[in-house]
């Protein structure tokens, strides 16, 4: 790895983008894993995904992710607090799964979230089913804060379990930029 075809970087959604993510919910089980509805048209989807395209919500920063040439998933940076904010992160396809964008999409956002917006502090929630996001966010250095409610996460209940990441803590941390940007 560390070869300009294995970076992926992070850019701002444009229309073309919304029928891209959109095709992601032709996959129930990537709609399962993601917490996407299975029983919209595709039409929906696709009017959904334009709609935050073009008239993003005011509390939320979503970038897509680009890797080998092409949109791949998208990070998220919500909330309205001035120096904090929620890390959200997503890869579409499934056949790209396990192959650590998730990981380097979401080190991108922390990246951009700590450097180019200045936040101080990043946090994150995962299903404690879903043991990859939890995996990513410990090995970002995020530390655990706490739960919060439950929910099924592929047909297993269980509870978020929160974490958040300082500023201070990301940059004292050992990583290379260069995988991602």
């Amino acid at each position: 790895m560390g070869g300009c075809e294995d970076r992926i970087s992070l850019r701002g959604l444009v229309l073309s983008d919304a029928a891209t993510m959109a095709q992601w919910a032709a996959d129930p089980e990537f709609c399962r894993a993601a917490g996407w509805s299975t029983d919209l048209e595709p039409r929906a989807h696709l009017e959904f995904q334009r709609g935050i395209v073009l008239d993003p919500p005011a509390d939320l920063v979503r970038l897509g992710v680009e890797f080998s040439g092409g949109l791949v998933g998208y990070v998220d940076l919500h909330g309205i607090e001035p120096r904090r904010r929620e890390l959200g992160f997503l890869i579409g396809e499934r056949r790209l799964w396990c192959r650590g964008l998730g990981r380097r999409a979401a080190a991108a956002a922390l990246e951009h979230g700590f450097v180019r917006l200045g936040l101080d502090e990043i946090w994150a929630e995962a299903l404690e089913a879903n043991a990859g996001s939890l995996r990513i966010l410990r090995g970002l250095g995020f530390r655990s804060t706490g739960t919060g409610c439950t929910e099924d996460y592929l047909g297993v209940p269980g509870v978020y379990r929160r974490f958040a990441l300082s500023a201070g803590d990301w940059a004292a941390g050992d990583r290379d930029p260069a995988l991602y940007l």
